[in-house]
């Protein structure tokens, strides 16, 4: 059923990749008036087809209340806001509000927040967790900051957006720093998985009855359970590469290093990573990680072929 009170802001989106497809197409199915630009132009027009209007430049976004983003990396970030077509470009308007979602340093971003308040637009930094697919089942989370009447004004959209919850936590670029932890963890907690289904597989116990019983347990969580076929039957087409993560360990120990905190497992989780990609996984899912790891121990690694959940059908 849709809101009508979602009716009450004319929306932006820039960035159709395949998160931008999927949270933009969450926004139009919850009936929001939403208009989309993507430098491939293709790629935006599916959404066409869901009622979005598709647009040229983010400069044609200017006149939006709300616009968010989700692109790359911090030099398209820079480009769709502060460039020659970006969405502060026009002298006749330009967005209230600009939610990013983009991973990008706080540095990075705090340049671009100066350009927007220079316009009177305000930048809320809203990084998320998951991927398309925790997307559409509506499990996705998602963490705010910046000014709180932004993340006022923009809170019935992130609900729409992440069905998971959204928390804020204050000013400045405190979400920035909150994804990085993120996905420090998201490194560690995948190395540590790939190690003990390597321990336990040579010890005769498969894969498939390890992430069972962990799943069941204490420590199962939604990441251990939706990343239960790729480690069981090596379902390895990428949510989140190799690359991407080593960059995000990059951030982290850049945090680190600027707040004085030690971080050796951190450390030591991302010279595996570096690992990985020096083996040639690249345009696979990080957890590619367990291959390597059965790899070191002197284990053929084989698709157990077995059926598992992901956990997320029932949401979906």
């Amino acid at each position: 059923m849709q809101d009508r009170t979602l009716k009450e802001k004319r929306l932006g989106w820039v960035g159709a990749g395949r998160m931008g497809h999927a949270l933009a197409t969450r926004l139009l199915e919850a009936g929001c008036d939403v208009a989309v630009y993507n430098r491939t132009r293709s790629k935006a027009e599916p959404l066409g087809e869901l009622g979005a209007t598709i647009v040229d430049a983010p400069a044609d976004l200017g006149d939006r209340d709300i616009v968010f983003t989700i692109v790359a990396g911090p030099a398209d970030f820079q480009q769709v806001v502060a460039g020659p077509q970006g969405l502060l470009a026009s002298a006749a308007a330009a967005p209230s509000v600009i939610v990013d979602s983009t991973t990008v340093s706080a540095e990075a971003s705090e340049r671009v927040r100066a350009e927007a308040e220079k316009r009177g637009t305000a930048l809320l930094a809203a990084p998320v967790s998951g991927n398309p697919k925790v997307v559409k089942a509506g499990r996705l989370t998602m963490v705010t900051s910046g000014p709180e009447p932004a993340h006022q004004a923009a809170l019935p959209y992130l609900n729409v957006l992440a069905g998971g919850g959204v928390t804020y936590v204050g000013a400045g670029e405190r979400a920035r720093l909150v994804k990085v932890c993120h996905n420090l963890m998201l490194g560690i907690v995948a190395q540590t998985l790939a190690e003990i289904l390597v321990l336990g597989e040579k010890g005769g116990v498969s894969r498939a009855a390890m992430m069972e019983f962990l799943n069941n347990s204490v420590l199962g969580s939604t990441f251990t359970r939706y990343k239960t076929p790729a480690y069981v039957n090596l379902d390895l087409a990428p949510t989140f590469t190799p690359q991407l993560l080593y960059k995000d360990f990059d951030l982290g120990h850049e945090a680190a290093r600027a707040l004085g905190v030690p971080m050796p497992v951190a450390a030591a989780a991302q010279q595996v990573v570096q690992a990985l990609i020096g083996h040639g996984y690249t345009d696979v899912d990080f957890a590619a990680l367990i291959e390597l790891q059965a790899k070191a121990s002197g284990l053929e690694l084989k698709p157990e072929a077995t059926p598992v959940s992901d956990g997320l059908e029932r949401a979906a």
